[in-house]
C-alpha cells in the first residue's frame, strides 16, 4: 500500500471521541480526505456524517468511496445493570454493522479497529514477571463472565466476532490493543489517550501490517509504575510494534503533556 495519500478517502467512526479526534486531525495533516461519523453531527477535507452504529446499513453510503476505515467507536461503561443489553450487544453489533458495510465496498483495502489490551490479558493465567504477553493471547470469555468483568468481556467478544467476520468475508483487518491511554486533549471536555493514533494510521498505510498489536509502553499498577516493559520482557516481544516504525512516547512525557493540556483548558489549577 503506497503512503502517497493524495485524493485518498478514509472513514473514522465516532469522530468526536478521544482517539478519533486525534486520528482525524493527523489524517488531515497527512493529506487524507476524512469522512467522520457522529451520533449527532453539527473544512475542506473533513466531512461529517450522522450514523447509528446499531442500525444495520447506516454506514453503507458513508464508507462508499473509502480505501480505509478506522473503527474507534465502542461503549465504555464500567458499571452497568444489564451488561448484555447495555454494553455487550451494542459493542458487538456496532462493530459487525461497520464490517458489513465494509464488506460491500471492494475499494476498501483495510479496516483498523481499536480494541484494548483487556482483550488480551484476562485469561486466568498468572501475570508474573517471567510471563511474556503478546498478540497470541486472547482473554477468555468464560473467565471474564465468571469474574463479572463486563467491559473486558465486551471487548473480548467484539474482537472474537470481528475476526470471525473478517475471515469469512475476506476483509483485511488489523486490531490495535492499547493499554491505558493518556495525552493532550483536542476536545473541550475531559476524556481518557498519542502514539496509538500514529500506530493506527501506520497500520493502514504499511502493507505488511496484519493481525493484532499490543500497545503497551510499560507495565504499571494503580499507584506506581513497577517496571518498564523492556525490563519485564525480552526485546523480541517488540518486533511486531517495531514493524510499524513507531517508538513509544515515555510515560513521563505523556503524563506531563496531559497535565499541561488539562491546565490550559482550566480543568485543573496547579
Amino acid at each position: 500500500m503506497s503512503v502517497a495519500v493524495a485524493e485518498k478517502v478514509v472513514c473514522v467512526t465516532e469522530g468526536a471521541g478521544y482517539i478519533a479526534s486525534w486520528l482525524v486531525k493527523l489524517l488531515l495533516l497527512r493529506g487524507y480526505t476524512v469522512k467522520a461519523t457522529l451520533r449527532n453531527p453539527a473544512k475542506e477535507r473533513l466531512r461529517l456524517f450522522k450514523a447509528n452504529l446499531l442500525e444495520e446499513g447506516s454506514f453503507d453510503s458513508i464508507v462508499e468511496g473509502c480505501e480505509g476505515v478506522f473503527h474507534t467507536a465502542s461503549p465504555v461503561l464500567l458499571e452497568v445493570t444489564y451488561p448484555k443489553v447495555e454494553l455487550i450487544d451494542p459493542a458487538v453489533k456496532g462493530t459487525l454493522n461497520v464490517l458489513r458495510s465494509c464488506a460491500k465496498v471492494l475499494a476498501i483495502r483495510r479496516m483498523v479497529v481499536t480494541s484494548s489490551i483487556v482483550a488480551v490479558v484476562y485469561n486466568g493465567k498468572p501475570l508474573t514477571s517471567d510471563v511474556i504477553v503478546d498478540e497470541t493471547w486472547f482473554s477468555d470469555p468464560a473467565f471474564c463472565e465468571e469474574s463479572k468483568l463486563c467491559y473486558v468481556l465486551s471487548k473480548t467478544l467484539v474482537e472474537e466476532a470481528a475476526w470471525k467476520f473478517a475471515r469469512e468475508h475476506g476483509i483485511d483487518l488489523v486490531t490495535m490493543n492499547p493499554g491505558v491511554m493518556i495525552g493532550p486533549l483536542l476536545q473541550p471536555t475531559i476524556n481518557l489517550t498519542m502514539e496509538i493514533i500514529l500506530n493506527m494510521i501506520n497500520a493502514f498505510e504499511i502493507s505488511s501490517a496484519s493481525g493484532r498489536y499490543c500497545m503497551v509502553e510499560r507495565v504499571t499498577y494503580r499507584f506506581e509504575a513497577i517496571k518498564i516493559l523492556h525490563e519485564l520482557y525480552p526485546a523480541s516481544t517488540f518486533l511486531r510494534m517495531k514493524s510499524l516504525a513507531i517508538d513509544f512516547i515515555p510515560l513521563e512525557v505523556s503524563l506531563k503533556d496531559t497535565i499541561e493540556s488539562l491546565k490550559e483548558k482550566n480543568f485543573i489549577n496547579l
